[in-house]
């Protein structure tokens, strides 16, 4: 074929093509959203599709979508009267269709809070889909609802602004997450099953019931063994959008069911894992709340716990904790030289700016400087002038600020961390601007303890994170004598003082791995028999993380809750409030599961 016919083909396509939109244009009806007309659509007649907002004293219609809201004029002329009666007739959260024609409003009833506000459309007709009845609460942001009725009607909450600005913005994130690890890095998104086996250790699991008489499935805390399974199996790069399950109840910040990205590389050490990750959420990051900036700060394990008193500090404000052990080393008051005399004891102090009073039930002395320079304290008959001034100075309190005062083992370093952001809430209920809500602050945490002494069976040490993240390499010998001093190569992401994702570098080799849950946690290794044949077919090294999906976009848009980035979340109890999940089975429909209820006693 030579060119000139070819070039006459693309011509003839193209002339079809404008005559075709031309058509549409001047004689078939465009379908807008409602938040998209402007004072550009002016004269065009055009569609709308959505809910009554508002009915405002039969002159007009604010009708709503997903996109936002424009107001429909109720036409008064005599001979459309039979539109004006419809019109009027609807009720708030009715479902229509509405045509009409674009116009500018009035000069001097512009809207400059609505995005609509310059245009409204003239109602030619309207097509009533669904007339709603009386609600149980009103489908507008301003109106406060109780938990349980949000949960209750999670369909109705679902169609406020805030929740589906929320749940687009997840859409969103999602999109651009997949984006970067597919079509960027090569990852590959492979779905693992939700029936599993229990895990050793970890998180109460559900449990399901099989038809075989005693045995039962149970739904997955993560797609953990799945993933490095993966890796043994030469998958080199994974990542899910993943479903996990834990059995303990639901608060704020946690949900029986939650979302999870889940990452696992092959051939990766540590800094490699976290690189990816910074990568990934700057990619991701929605551009209205301002760029994050890379490398994220790094922290060990031992650091904020020194400085801060939690493995997950907020780093957005300062009052770290201060240790004042050798000011007191000579100190005749009890509480502090009892604690100085045991093995590991200290006494460390945070200052609070503009003092908060408070009372607090630890061993704790609170001591308020004032304006003088002098102490408001009962420690101030028991210390020195010298002791005084050196405690003034290390801790930089000025007039008016109040220093809380601990002592005792480690243990203090927790109650100061925790006091530290009760303090700052305080502060904050007072007027005192102590967190920017705006400001992002990202931190990395490494070199935790790879055990932690069991709170039931203290003479037994537990996963500090799960039983397969392997030692740091300079401590790899001490898992054969001093188990709990080993540090492990486990590495946690914190936003603004909340765990948003962990993950560690992974035990690749079967003898290792059989010694820590056989000799170390005390665990059956014949449980996971399974892992440990695979890690001995030939497994490479391999790390990987978890990133909590519904945490991080609950601190995106500034909620305290996760359930206000889930479309149907649990209630506290860990119930659906909508449906009435958990129900009851009858003993009958039990029997093919083997199953009988032994109902407590009253």
């Amino acid at each position: 074929m030579n060119p000139p016919i070819i070039y006459q083909s693309l011509y003839d396509t193209l002339l079809e093509l404008v005559v075709y939109l031309i058509f549409l244009r001047y004689f078939l009806v465009f379908l807008h959203s409602c938040g998209e007309l402007r004072s550009d659509h002016v004269g065009e007649k055009v569609t709308l599709c959505g809910w009554v907002q508002y009915l405002r004293q039969e002159l007009f219609v604010i009708l709503r979508d997903f996109s936002g809201m424009t107001q429909v004029v109720i036409p008064q002329k005599e001979s459309a009267w039979h539109l004006k009666s419809t019109l009027c007739d609807l009720t708030v959260e009715s479902v229509i269709k509405v045509t009409g024609t674009v116009r500018c409003r009035p000069e001097g009833q512009e809207n400059k809070l609505m995005p609509t506000g310059e245009i409204e459309i003239l109602a030619e007709s309207v097509e009533v889909y669904n007339l709603c009845q009386k609600l149980p609460f009103e489908i507008k942001d301003f109106v406060k609802k109780s938990e349980a009725l949000r949960m209750q009607y999670r369909y109705l909450d679902l169609r406020s602004s805030q929740m589906q600005r929320n749940l687009r913005l997840r859409s969103q994130v999602v999109m651009k997450m997949r984006e970067f690890l597919c079509n960027m890095h090569g990852f590959v998104d492979i779905e693992t099953p939700t029936l599993f086996k229990r895990t050793p250790g970890g998180a109460k699991e559900f449990v399901v019931p099989s038809r075989e008489p005693g045995r039962f499935y149970c739904l997955p805390q993560s797609p953990q063994q799945f993933k490095q399974l993966l890796m043994v199996a030469g998958i080199d790069r994974y990542f899910q959008i993943a479903r996990c399950y834990r059995d303990e109840g639901s608060k704020p910040d946690r949900q029986p069911e939650f979302t999870q990205v889940d990452i696992e590389m092959s051939f990766v050490e540590q800094t490699g894992i976290m690189s990816l990750v910074e990568g990934l959420l700057q990619h991701s990051w929605p551009a209205e709340l301002g760029p994050i900036h890379l490398p994220f700060n790094t922290m060990t394990f031992e650091e904020a716990m020194r400085d801060y008193g939690v493995d997950k500090p907020d780093t957005r404000f300062a009052m770290k904790l201060i240790d004042l052990s050798d000011i007191f080393m000579s100190t005749d008051v009890p509480f502090l030289r009892s604690a100085l005399s045991q093995p590991g004891g200290y006494v460390q102090a945070i200052c609070v700016p503009s003092g908060v009073v408070r009372t607090f039930k630890e061993k704790l002395s609170l001591v308020q400087v004032r304006e003088n320079g002098t102490l408001n304290s009962p420690l101030k008959k028991l210390i020195s002038p010298k002791t005084t001034a050196e405690l003034l100075q290390r801790t930089g309190s000025r007039p008016g600020d109040l220093l809380l005062i601990a002592a005792g083992s480690l243990h203090t370093r927790t109650l100061l961390g925790h006091l530290r952001l009760q303090s700052a809430e305080l502060l904050e209920c007072c007027g005192v601007s102590v967190r920017d809500p705006s400001v992002f602050h990202f931190l990395w945490v490494v070199d935790f303890p790879l055990f932690l002494t069991s709170e039931h069976e203290p003479e037994n040490l537990e996963s500090a994170h799960h039983p397969f993240t392997a030692p740091l390499p300079e401590d790899t010998h001490l898992l054969y004598t001093e188990p709990q001093k080993v540090r492990g190569q486990h590495y946690d992401l914190v936003l603004n003082g909340c765990e948003v994702g962990g993950g560690s570098i992974r035990i690749h080799k079967a003898s290792e791995q059989r010694y820590v849950l056989k000799n170390i946690l005390k665990e059956d290794p014949t449980l996971l028999t399974h892992l440990l044949e695979a890690l001995d077919s030939g497994a490479p090294p391999h790390g990987g993380i978890a990133l909590g999906l519904d945490r991080l976009l609950s601190i995106m848009v500034a909620s305290q809750s996760i359930r206000d980035v889930i479309a149907f979340p649990k209630s506290f109890r860990g119930h659906d409030l909508m449906s009435s999940a958990p129900d009851l089975i009858s003993e009958e429909e039990l029997k093919s599961y083997h199953i009988s209820v032994i109902w407590p006693m009253e």
